[in-house]
């Protein structure tokens, strides 16, 4: 599994052999007994999994410069998914930080950013598709390059929500977290280089149960012209739902409704 190559050879013998404490070199004041599990995710991986509402994923730069590419469906429902022109209406944004309220096309909160020391993550820039990563960077193939083969970000997303059953048609617009896309006044989009520095975090706190499948391929609009995709340090802790004066609830009226109408489905 590509987020392992960092797993030691052999782990400390009180660490389950299965789940090596990741968590402890880039989030070491998360509670020990809440952490779900934690991984190092090379730059250019991808991967998903089922976040179970009540749950929190720190998200980690760890070299500075990062792009992870996110997208979120129901669990329950993967026909609900995260609606990026409903979240920045709603929200009266073009961008997302700590109180923001990532919402399906249904109106309920799939996760909330409940820390950033960014302050300002992209919904706008689309992923990097493979014409564009060949135009930019050339041609990397496994077969001769194996794990330092090119990948990009839509054929990465591809792969993890085609594990769950979906299609193309069903590939949505993503987060991308660490990047930043300004707009400037000829309605051109700007990409600010480096904008995330190595220790960089951004939370979410999932509020329904969701699907999530990511990518930590470059950013589409990133100028730099080599292949250079940066380390991501991801971990999952029990932190608990979100509270009636919880920060993300107080933010905007419109995120209350969308936080009180995820609750709704999980009243039995």
């Amino acid at each position: 599994m590509e987020h392992f190559l960092d797993t030691p050879a052999n782990p400390p013998a009180t660490d389950p052999v299965d789940a090596p404490a990741f968590w402890a070199r880039f989030a070491p004041d998360l509670p020990a007994d809440q952490v779900l599990w934690s991984e190092i995710m090379p730059g250019g991986a991808h991967w998903s999994c089922i976040m179970p509402r009540g749950s929190s994923l720190r998200i980690v730069d760890l070299e500075g410069g990062a792009n992870l590419s996110l997208v979120l469906y129901s669990a329950r429902e993967k026909l609900e998914r995260y609606s990026m022109p409903d979240s920045l209406k709603a929200q009266h944004t073009a961008h997302y930080s700590r109180g923001h309220v990532l919402m399906s096309d249904m109106g309920r909160s799939l996760a909330s950013f409940t820390a950033d020391s960014v302050g300002w993550h992209d919904p706008m820039g689309a992923l990097l598709d493979a014409a564009t990563c060949a135009r930019k960077y050339g041609q990397r193939n496994f077969e001769a390059a194996r794990n330092a083969m090119y990948r990009n970000g839509k054929d990465g997303l591809l792969i993890e929500i085609g594990k769950y059953g979906l299609t193309k048609r069903d590939l949505i617009a993503p987060v991308n977290l660490f990047s930043k896309v300004a707009v400037d006044e000829e309605g051109r989009f700007a990409f600010a280089a480096n904008h995330s520095a190595a220790g960089d975090f951004v939370e979410l706190r999932f509020d329904m149960d969701t699907l999530i499948a990511y990518s930590s391929a470059p950013h589409p609009l990133d100028p730099n012209p080599e292949y250079a995709p940066r380390k991501i340090g991801l971990a999952a802790w029990r932190s608990g739902v979100a509270a009636k004066d919880d920060f993300c609830r107080q933010f905007r009226p419109e995120n209350a409704r969308a936080l009180h109408n995820a609750d709704m489905q999980y009243l039995a």
